[in-house]
Order: C-alpha cells, then sequence, then structure tokens
C-alpha cells in the first residue's frame, strides 16, 4: 500500500523565505490584515491543477473580497488568479467530475449564489433562488449540482416557484414592518451570532443551468449541520449512481439539547418530509459521508457518548450500493489509535487520510482498509529539521485516483499555504515526495517579519502525566534580561493551543508587544488522548485550573521571566478561566486579566445560550436536577473575593455572542464595579462570539495591548 511509506519518508514541505533576523522587523497588528488568507483549496480530479480561495482585507474600507485562484499541483509555475469578485466573494470551489469546469459560490450578484467557471472563460450563474445558494457539489455526471439553502418549512412541500415565491415576498415583508417583534415556537431560534427563527436548512438539487430546482429535504428538520462542531466540510453527497443524496441530518427533535445527528439518505426527486436514516442504531453523532472513489464503500465520522460534543470521533466504513445504501456492518477504522479524526479523504486501494490534533498540532494521519494507522507527513520545521508533530494541517483534498494530495498548511511562524504530496510506482519502487507551494501570496510580507520560533515544553502535573506548553519569546528576545508573560488560556474548553496561525488570537502579534507568550495545554484540551479530554467534564475549576498553575510555576523559574510582570488572557472558556482566577487565589499572581465572551453564573449562561446539550453534559443534567454542579465552579458564587485582590480586569462582550450570551459579560462588570476592582468593559454590538470585522478586529487588539501593557509594561529590564 502507498500510504504505508508515510511512514519513513521524509516529505519535506518548504518554510517561507528566511532573512537574517537583522533585516526583519517585529510585526504589528496592521501586518494581520495585510496577509492575504488561503483557505478551500480543491485539488483537480485528474491530480495536475489546484483551485483555491484568497481573502484581501481592505482595513481602512473595512471590508474584503475573495478570489479563486488556479495552480498547477507540482508548483513550477506561478498561480494565476481566475476569478474577479469585484470587491465580493468568489468561495468554496469544486471541479466537475470531468475536470473542466469549476462550481462556486459568490456574493457578486447579492445573496450567495452558485456560479460555474470554465477556465478562460466568464463565470455563468447556476442559481438565483430568493434565499441563497451555498456548498455547491457536483453530480457524478456533471449535469447537476446539489446545494444548501435556508427556507421556510412551511413552504418547502410546494413546487420550487411557488415556494421561493413565497420564501421571498415573506422575507422583504420582514425587511419592510416597521414592527421587527420576533416570536418563537422552539428552541434553537438563534445560533451563533444569527437569529435563524424558523427556517431550515434544506437540500436543493437543479440543472446546470439551474432549471427543475427542486427542495428534496421538505419539512421542519436541517438537512445540513447547524452546529459546526458536527460538520466535517463535506456534509453531503450524491449517491455513486447519482439519483440519491446522503447527507448529515440535524436531530429530527430535541436539536437543541441533542447529538444525536444521523447519516440520511433521499432521492434527488424526493418530495416526502420522512428521511431513510442509515445510522439509526447509533444515539451519539454521525456525519461526514464520503464514498470512495470506485463506489463501493461509504466512510463517515461517529462519536459513541450521546450527548458529549468532545466525545472521540472515529472514522466508520462499510460496503455500499451504487444507490448509497449500504450493503454490510460498518468497520471502525480508527479504533486503534487514540486520536480523534476531525476531516478526512479517501485514498488509493481504500485506505483513507485524516487529520487529527496531535500533541499540540494538528497532523495528518493514514488508515489501511485493515485499521493499520501510520504518521503523518514529516515537514520541515524552521530551525532545518523535520517533525510529524509540527503545524496544522486542514482542509483535505486527494486527485480521484488518490496519489495526490493537496492541503493547507500552517504553523506559527507563517499563515496557511496549500502544500502537497504525490505518490508513484515505477520498477516495483514505490517513492513519495513533496509538491511546491502553490500559494506563495504571503512570501513577500513573510520576509520582512521577524517571526520567533515556538519552543514546546513539558510540565508535570497531577496524575502522573505531562501537560504540554508552547513558549514564544518576543522579537529581539535577549535571555541575560528579564521580560514579562503574557499567560494565554484557550477555548473550549475542549480545544487546544496548537502550533498554527489565528487571525484572531495571533500569538506573533503578541509576543511582537514585549511579552513572552505562554500558551498551555491543560486538562480538556484535546490532542493528548480522549482520557485527557474527558477529565475537564464537570470540573472546569479542578485539576484544570490546577494545571495551569503548575505552568505559572514553571513559568515564574525560568530565568528571563519576570514574575512581577504576568498578565493573563483568554475568551470563551479562557474567559472563564480568568474569571475563574479573579475569585480564587490565582489573582494575586497577575498584574492584569483579560476576558472575552467569557462564563460568568452558570445558572443564568444554561438558560440562555444556544447550544443546551454542551452545558448539560459538562454539569450532569438540568439545573434544578444538579444544582450544586452549576454553582461548584460558578465564578459568581464567589465574587466577593475579587475584593480582596483586586486584580484589574478588562471585559470585552458582544452583544450578538450567542454561546457566552451578553448578559454574562454584563453580571461580571457589575460584580467587579461594585467591589471598587479596576475593570473597563469594551463592547462590540455588531459582534458575536468573534471579533471579525476588519475595523473592530483592529480596535480589539488596540484595547487588549493597551491594558496589558498599563498593567505590565512591555521589554525587558
Amino acid at each position: 500500500m502507498r500510504f504505508r511509506l508515510l511512514l519513513t519518508a521524509a516529505v519535506l514541505i518548504a518554510a517561507p523565505l528566511a532573512l537574517p533576523a537583522a533585516d526583519k522587523r517585529p510585526m504589528k497588528v496592521q501586518d494581520l490584515f495585510a496577509f492575504k488568507r488561503v483557505a478551500s483549496p480543491q485539488i483537480s480530479p485528474d491530480g495536475k491543477a489546484v483551485v483555491y480561495q484568497v481573502t484581501t482585507v481592505d482595513l481602512g474600507a473595512n471590508k474584503s473580497s475573495t478570489a479563486l485562484w488556479l495552480a498547477p499541483t507540482d508548483g513550477k509555475t506561478e498561480p494565476k488568479q481566475i476569478t474577479d469578485p469585484k470587491g465580493k466573494k468568489d468561495m468554496n470551489p469544486r471541479w466537475s467530475p470531468d475536470g473542466t469546469r469549476v462550481l462556486f459560490e459568490s456574493t457578486r450578484s447579492g445573496a450567495p449564489q452558485l456560479w460555474v467557471l470554465t477556465v478562460g472563460e466568464e463565470p455563468k450563474p447556476v442559481t438565483s433562488i430568493s434565499t441563497g445558494a451555498s456548498n455547491g457539489t457536483w453530480a457524478p455526471d456533471g449535469k447537476s449540482v446539489a446545494f444548501v439553502s435556508t427556507v421556510y418549512p412551511e413552504f418547502s412541500e410546494k413546487p420550487f416557484p411557488e415556494s421561493d415565491k413565497l420564501n421571498k415576498e415573506k422575507d422583504e415583508e420582514i425587511e419592510k414592518s416597521p414592527v421587527k417583534a420576533k416570536t418563537f415556537t422552539k428552541l434553537f431560534y438563534r445560533h451563533w451570532d444569527d437569529y435563524v427563527g424558523d427556517k431550515r436548512q434544506h437540500l436543493f438539487v437543479c440543472n446546470l443551468d439551474g432549471t427543475d430546482t427542486r427542495d428534496i429535504t421538505p419539512g421542519d428538520r436541517d438537512a445540513n449541520p447547524t452546529s459546526s462542531t458536527f460538520s466535517s466540510g463535506d456534509d453531503f453527497t450524491f449517491s455513486p449512481d447519482g439519483k440519491y443524496l446522503v447527507f448529515t441530518a440535524v436531530p429530527d427533535k430535541d436539536e437543541s439539547w441533542s447529538t444525536n445527528y444521523d447519516i440520511c439518505r433521499v432521492s434527488v426527486t424526493n418530495t416526502s418530509t420522512k428521511w431513510e436514516c442509515l445510522t439509526k442504531d447509533n444515539k451519539a453523532a454521525d456525519g461526514g459521508p464520503k464514498f470512495s472513489p470506485d463506489g463501493k464503500k461509504l466512510a463517515w465520522r461517529a462519536q459513541k457518548q450521546a450527548g458529549y460534543e468532545a466525545d472521540k470521533w472515529d472514522i466508520l466504513a462499510a460496503d455500499a450500493n451504487p444507490d448509497g445504501t449500504l450493503s454490510g456492518p460498518p468497520q471502525n477504522l480508527t479504533a486503534a489509535r487514540d486520536v480523534s479524526a476531525n476531516e478526512f479523504a479517501w485514498g488509493a486501494g481504500g485506505a483513507v487520510a485524516f487529520v487529527a490534533d496531535d500533541s499540540g498540532s494538528t497532523s495528518l494521519f493514514h488508515v489501511t482498509p485493515a485499521g493499520k494507522i501510520g504518521e503523518g507527513i514529516p515537514y520541515r520545521n524552521g530551525s532545518g529539521g523535520t517533525s510529524a508533530r509540527q503545524g496544522h494541517v486542514s482542509a483535505l483534498t486527494a486527485s480521484r485516483d488518490g496519489d495526490v494530495w493537496m492541503h493547507l498548511f500552517a504553523r506559527m511562524t507563517f499563515p496557511a499555504e496549500v502544500v502537497g504530496v504525490q505518490f508513484s510506482t515505477s520498477n516495483d519502487n514505490s517513492s513519495v515526495k513533496g509538491l511546491g507551494v502553490p500559494s506563495p501570496q504571503n512570501r513577500p510580507l513573510l520576509a520582512e517579519l521577524d517571526l520567533p520560533q515556538p519552543e514546546s515544553v513539558k510540565v508535570p502535573v497531577e496524575g502522573g502525566v505531562n501537560m504540554q506548553m508552547w513558549v514564544l519569546k518576543p522579537p529581539g528576545f535577549d535571555a541575560s534580561k528579564k521580560w514579562p508573560v503574557a499567560y494565554l488560556v484557550h477555548g473550549g474548553p475542549q480545544g487546544a493551543w496548537e502550533d498554527a496561525w489565528s487571525f484572531r488570537w495571533n500569538p506573533q502579534a503578541w509576543a511582537a508587544q514585549g511579552y513572552v507568550v505562554v500558551m498551555p495545554n491543560p486538562r480538556g484540551s484535546t490532542g493528548f488522548g480522549q482520557k485527557f479530554v474527558d477529565e475537564i467534564t464537570g470540573d472546569w475549576g479542578g485539576k484544570c485550573y490546577r494545571d495551569l498553575m503548575a505552568g505559572l510555576d514553571y513559568v515564574e523559574k525560568l530565568p528571563y521571566v519576570d514574575k512581577d510582570r504576568i498578565g493573563s488572557a483568554g475568551g470563551s472558556f479562557g474567559g472563564y478561566m480568568m474569571n475563574w482566577f479573579a475569585v480564587n487565589d490565582a489573582a494575586k499572581r497577575f498584574k492584569c486579566l483579560i476576558t472575552h465572551c467569557s462564563v460568568w453564573n452558570f445558572e443564568s449562561m444554561w438558560g440562555t445560550t444556544d447550544e443546551l446539550w454542551f452545558d448539560e453534559w459538562e454539569h450532569g443534567g438540568l439545573p434544578w436536577e444538579k444544582p450544586g454542579k452549576y454553582a461548584e465552579f460558578s465564578p459568581h458564587k464567589k465574587a466577593g473575593n475579587m475584593a480582596k485582590a483586586k486584580t484589574p480586569m478588562l471585559i470585552i462582550h458582544n452583544d450578538l455572542d450567542f454561546r457566552c450570551p451578553i448578559g454574562q459579560g454584563h453580571e461580571l462588570f457589575s460584580a467587579l464595579q461594585r467591589q471598587g476592582v479596576p475593570s473597563r468593559f469594551v463592547n462590540f454590538p455588531d459582534e458575536g462570539h468573534w471579533v471579525l470585522k476588519p475595523k473592530n478586529s483592529e480596535h480589539w487588539h488596540k484595547e487588549v495591548f493597551a491594558w496589558l501593557k498599563k498593567y505590565v509594561p512591555p521589554g525587558p529590564k
């Protein structure tokens, strides 16, 4: 099997161009917006070309645009831009089965619609549905496409011309009405940062010229994941014979507190609200169905524990018929390894490659049909060596024969680039080689910047295990002097700081301010085994807190650290931990705290958050069933302790954050102000859980770094 070569082959992906440090400068906040944001690579069926999207941010105009680029996978010639969105967004490209055309989603005509492009020609519109179209997918014969549109379910069983007209009229009526009241009849009426009301995500099929459009998943149920937790990128696919769609369906009931996502199947001419379920025996989550290149197997991701969103994801595979039905029991391909699979793709000979969090990075693994799992590809690190456990792999895509792979690769020292691997066989000797980087848009800017390499350290913590922690030193670091520390706690809590690039919490941007940036991965972090993940459940302020204190002990003992200049910051769960620090002894050890979109009061959080399954799992039941668990680690119960240390706290909380609703920030600020603790509340009324708009993001960084500078002066002493 050619994939076995990954175990020993040293495939080197070139690191960004390097200049002597003396010729470089520290990173500025504005550089975050100057970087091109590369995403969504898609390899052509023959493996010779890759199309991907590049987003350009116009900070002054407070907007961005996204264009499609094309490059040969061997990287021997320069990539070229193939669409001009004229300030709009062309996204999510998908090659036609014959490799002659690219289907993509675009806002160039207003609401997102599907367009098709033959390289060298002008794009042509495919859809014009009033509710917009996204996530386009080709039928095997290339004559029709499927897509997602969010519609009012009460119209969904009517013929498309009539239902589309009624959807448009209702949206226009709501928009024009002076009354902006919203009425809800069930939970999940809002999600992340959007009021979805009673609308549903349905799957549609139409001809390539837009004719014969039809809703094939009518009814009051979502046919596409409403939570990104249960999405692995491609959430629906045509059956090998092209007569059915196989897709990830949201639970048919109790969707706000159930994780029972299922793989369902409907005909491309379906008009029934009842969908065939292929995974009815599993009461936990299933999703992301993908047929093997020969159409003889279906693979998907599955969890085992109902109600637990952070349970281990395994990849299951079963024999399949051309119509998408299963002809045999599923086999767990990833049972042999304690890693949780994210996205995956089929390779040659029935092998599957998948991406998983792995020891502070995100690695590429492969598994044979027999379930033998091999390590990922070694990538060049910044010091000239190689490691299979450095960097962040995502957006995996394979050629039809599985011999050429493309994906995104990033590190803490550079944003995502498209890279690839090619396999070949001759004279009974197989070989594997790395391909060039066909997305060099960020190389000029990277060549200007002094971006230090992160260091991975291990800190002994209770239970006889080690906590992995990243340490990033600032540009111009001098070990003979004393430096301040920014101690960052990640969100989740089932997440991790990884050797990756972020445009939101970017460690290089913090380090460039003159701080040693420390990023611990305590109990609950992903990539260190499922037991390590599970140990945060019901214990947010327990082992995880003590792990973080052990990490702080380690930091304070470093010879170059000024322990009188340490501040801490975090968002979401990381923000919760800032609040927990503030009401516990840890408060005395930090000169300031920064909490972003945090949890302050578990009791009020349950009734106002969107995804109830999360709180109910973390606390073992409903608030009136487990009042003690909701109170045990809730910072608001110990609010009076903040008056002791009076550690200054910056609060950032946003009106459209429906995950950790705005009231959490209000309650926290009231408690701080009432006790005379130095505090500042920054509110973004037009942002959700994250701050995404360019000018808002710039302002966020200004506020955060000003607060840090005020109480934790930067630079060496």
